[in-house]
């Protein structure tokens, strides 16, 4: 009897990652999130993509979660981020879009502006941020906590809220670049001056350098057959009609180009390289935290569409440079030294256009139009101006102080601009956000309704697009943005420490990588985690 009880008491240490010399955990985490990455690019280009680039030796030596979904809406870049890092929806997170609208403030909110802490690095404006609005903590803050602050957590993306809400309240850096000097930048929440390293690579201006080189197709452009052919009328023009595209005059002077192409991807692996080196990330036997996002991906997906010419070169060259990636760790950390996931913040629907071309439902809603024209008949039939002041994130948000001082029958306004965008050629749905859980509505597009629903940081009015039908400001490229499984089926890749060979089709979430992360960490999940662990791909 001792000796099975001794059995299994060793099966069970030695089964929750314990061991004479403590417990176990990878050297570094690498978190990776591309931004906008529909999960059907794994293999749509899956021919193409190199035998030694990242994304075949993520799915063949890695695990992969094949059916991994956004479990709310709006499927938005701020809400993914958040989501993903805090293992929570944005009903809990509170990052509940890009912007939303304060009643109390009366003004339209950015996730992560914080004008009580100043832009270090840069004479600008563009670093006045912080994880502030983030409600709750990441799997990097309970990281930190678990090692006493001992772990280092540094979060790079071009885009602020990429670096900003996945590294947490507690991380060491995020950093973001200044798309008006060429300059990765930081917030005084995090230090009063740049290390060195980061000046250092600053006064490299590596954009110029990508400028001059131009953005030629990698490969020759009749091999494209995954793509439309290259100049489409419905495609935006910032570098000219079609490849090759010369990028020498912008040297110097316009630095935000660069986002819309794949060397904005290039800058931000060799800054998260350089990163990696000077910070000595994965260097000693406390667990480390580099929380990656690519921002190139959306700009171009949003620009071009995804399929055009310009996607599928973004991602065979994305693969290389995960590839290269992937090796650059295997020397630095070593390998099976680090683990690293790889996902997605949202997807993105068909470019409108392309989708009639070819026979299939779609089309543009110019909703910001609509509202102009809904305020001016408002201030007609209620002699009240500006009643509404917000159509973000799908909803309608109504000025709840000059209702009230006008002492308006809410209701009555409420229901006259419900069937008022009910006539809108490409509008599904549309109702007041109060009747969600009464309304006749498929029950899991309730569900992300409700899960992305914040009552502080939320509309009036819900209204819900057609399938292929877009919330479009201009003629040209595509967006994101709702339930439907082009924005919301996403990949959710593993490899390295810790992790099977495999892969699963059952259903997972966005929301289950932090509490997945905090399993194979032997830590807390994140204070407001609603995600479920993945047993499957732990080793």
């Amino acid at each position: 009897m001792r000796r099975i009880l001794t059995t299994a008491f060793l099966l069970l240490i030695l089964g929750t990652g314990w061991t004479q010399s403590g417990i176990q955990r990878p050297r570094l985490v690498v978190g990776i999130v591309m931004d906008q990455m529909r999960w059907d690019y794994l293999y749509r280009y899956y021919n193409r993509y190199s035998e030694t680039g990242g994304f075949k030796r993520m799915l063949g030596q890695g695990f992969s979660c094949e059916n991994t979904l956004i479990p709310y809406a709006p499927t938005i870049t701020a809400c993914g981020h958040s989501s993903i890092y805090t293992g929570t929806v944005p009903a809990v997170n509170g990052i509940t879009g890009n912007t939303w609208w304060d009643n109390e403030q009366m003004k339209t909110v950015y996730c992560t502006d914080d004008k009580t802490v100043n832009t270090v690095g840069s004479t600008s404006v563009l670093g006045k941020m912080s994880p502030r609005n983030l409600l709750v903590t990441t799997i990097c803050d309970e990281l930190r906590l678990a090692t006493n602050f001992r772990s280092k957590v540094i979060g790079v993306a071009i885009k602020d809220r990429g670096g900003i809400l996945p590294a947490g309240h507690s991380a060491n850096a995020a950093y973001w670049y200044d798309n008006t000097n060429g300059n990765w930048i930081t917030s005084s929440y995090y230090m009063n001056e740049l290390p060195r390293w980061v000046s250092d690579f600053n006064s490299r201006k590596i954009v110029d350098n990508y400028y001059e080189k131009g953005w030629s197709l990698l490969y020759p452009p009749g091999s494209y057959v995954q793509s439309t052919t290259d100049d489409k009328a419905y495609e935006a023009k910032p570098f000219g009609p079609a490849f090759p595209y010369d990028l020498k005059k912008w040297a110097g002077k316009d630095y935000g180009k660069i986002s819309a192409t794949p060397m904005g991807n290039s800058m931000t692996f060799e800054f998260a390289k350089a990163a990696l080196q000077a910070e000595q990330l994965g260097a000693d036997k406390i667990t480390d935290f580099l929380a990656v996002s690519f921002s190139s991906p959306d700009y171009i997906g949003h620009t071009f569409g995804p399929n055009s010419v310009e996607a599928e070169d973004g991602f065979l060259r994305m693969d290389r440079e995960l590839g290269d990636f992937l090796n650059f760790l295997d020397a630095k950390v070593g390998k099976g030294q680090y683990t690293v996931f790889l996902s997605a913040d949202h997807g993105a629907a068909h470019v409108p256009e392309f989708m009639q071309e070819n026979h299939l439902p779609g089309g543009r809603v110019f909703v910001g139009k609509v509202i102009e024209t809904l305020n001016k008949e408002l201030a007609e039939k209620y002699h009240l101006t500006g009643i509404i002041v917000s159509d973000d994130n799908y909803q309608v948000h109504l000025n709840h102080p000059l209702l009230d001082s006008a002492k308006a029958d809410k209701k009555e306004i409420t229901r006259w601009i419900i069937s008022r965008l009910q006539t809108e050629k490409g509008i599904d749905r549309v109702f007041a956000l109060d009747d969600l859980n009464r309304i006749p509505l498929p029950e899991r597009i309730r569900e992300m309704l409700n899960n992305g629903y914040h009552p502080r940081r939320n509309g009036d009015i819900q209204f819900i697009p057609k399938p292929g039908y877009i919330d479009a400001y201009s003629n040209t490229g595509t967006t994101h943005g709702l339930w439907n499984p082009y924005d919301a089926h996403i990949p959710l890749l593993w490899y390295g420490w810790g992790i099977k060979a495999g892969r699963t089709y059952r259903e997972t979430h966005m929301t289950d990588i932090a509490p997945t992360l905090a399993a194979l960490l032997h830590i807390q999940m994140p204070s407001g985690t609603t995600g479920q662990t993945i047993p499957e791909i732990i080793k």
